[in-house]
């Protein structure tokens, strides 16, 4: 069986969905891998790493399962065949025209945003993996444009207090983003509307911010529930007076399929001191902050809001290792001993992950998103 690796052509995507280590590990198996010429170089891989490690550089569109980091563009779809498979971020419930299109073309296709969050799936999950990266990336540009140090340092001329840190979304990227910034010296709070990630906030070494207006926001797969109007206003209103206190907000929330909740409006961004730094990780979606827009920078009253896209592509070397290695643990189970590849859609994770088969969108959400 043969796997190929196409070069990303996304604007501003450096990652690639295979790296040599992990395609030596694909080809000790037996199993064949062609990648396009130039597909590493962005993630610092060269075509010579591919080939030493028993890769071949070569056209990987006529392989039998092609491994994607973006979605396929409607070029890439056209070169696409009847009975191959697919797999990548392939944005099932925002691009529904997508969905259609692979349907279209017969092609059995897997998004990885679709991966169950069970136990036996974490090592395929592409979403935490590069949300992690994420979340770290997100401080070090705060640290950079922030006005602040984010330790206290003590000199000769007098110390400087640390930068106080207010982190909103205790998901995997917002835990990260605490991590990071209370290794950095900050003092940092953690917010989130489900109550019970306030342990694993608090084992960061952040403290939780508790608010009157949600006391319990739990939903579905982990995620948290979209909140009632009124529940909003009130959560703002109360986001608002801690951001007073703040040097740099990290703002992390997000509902899968939905547009990013908002949490910090345009007067709490005017209250804050100048010099501050907002850095909205939900940009993509229509970002946590009012004032929030996608891949720029907005400075209302001396606060920057930043709304960065793709960050994890701003670490492309590591962000590449990790996606591979998610992807070849998904590999595993579309395969059987001998390298052959055996979808059993009778397993979990990969009816789960499933967009589109003989010639239909399959997964439920999508189909309903797509009408």
């Amino acid at each position: 069986m043969r796997i190929g690796v196409p070069k990303e052509v996304a604007e501003g995507e450096r990652r690639v969905a295979l790296v040599p280590d992990v395609v030596k590990q694909l080809t000790a198996k037996e199993l064949e891998v062609t990648v396009e010429a130039g597909a590493g170089e962005g993630a610092s891989y060269p075509d010579a790493e591919f080939g030493g490690a028993g890769g071949e550089i070569g056209d990987p569109w006529g392989a039998d399962v092609v491994l994607k980091v973006a979605a396929p563009t409607d070029d890439e779809v056209e070169r696409l065949r009847q009975g191959q498979v697919v797999i990548g971020f392939l944005q099932p419930l925002t691009n529904s025209d997508l969905a259609r299109r692979l349907a279209s073309a017969g092609v059995t296709s897997f998004a990885v945003e679709a991966i169950p969050r069970i136990t036996r799936a974490q090592s395929m999950d592409a979403l935490s993996s590069q949300a992690n990266l994420g979340g770290y990336m997100s401080v070090l540009i705060a640290a950079r444009d922030s006005g602040n140090l984010f330790p206290m340092m003590t000199t000769a001329a007098g110390t400087i207090a640390p930068a106080k840190v207010l982190v909103l979304g205790a998901g995997v990227a917002g835990l990260q983003a605490i991590a990071t910034a209370k290794r950095l010296g900050g003092v940092v709070t953690g917010f989130d509307v489900r109550s019970v990630v306030k342990e694993q906030v608090e084992s960061l070494g952040g403290r939780f911010l508790e608010v009157d207006a949600v006391k319990d926001a739990e939903g579905e797969g982990g995620y948290a529930r979209p909140l009632t109007e009124e529940e909003n206003q009130r959560l703002r209103g109360e986001l608002a007076q801690a951001a007073v206190r703040q040097d740099v907000i990290i703002s992390t929330a997000a509902i899968p399929g939905r547009p990013a909740p908002l949490l910090v409006t345009a007067d709490a961004v005017r209250g804050m001191k100048p010099g501050s730094v907002i850095v909205d990780m939900a940009a993509e979606t229509g970002g946590n902050c009012e004032l929030t827009r996608a891949g720029e920078t907005v400075v209302e009253n001396g606060v920057q809001v930043i709304g960065p896209v793709n960050l994890p592509s701003e670490m492309a070397q590591d962000a590449s290792a990790l996606y591979a290695k998610n992807l070849s643990n998904l590999l595993e189970l579309l395969l059987d001993d001998e390298g052959g590849l055996k979808i059993d859609f009778e397993d979990e994770i990969v009816a789960g992950s499933c967009l589109t088969k003989d010639g239909e969108i399959v997964n439920e959400r999508a189909k309903e998103a797509a009408g």
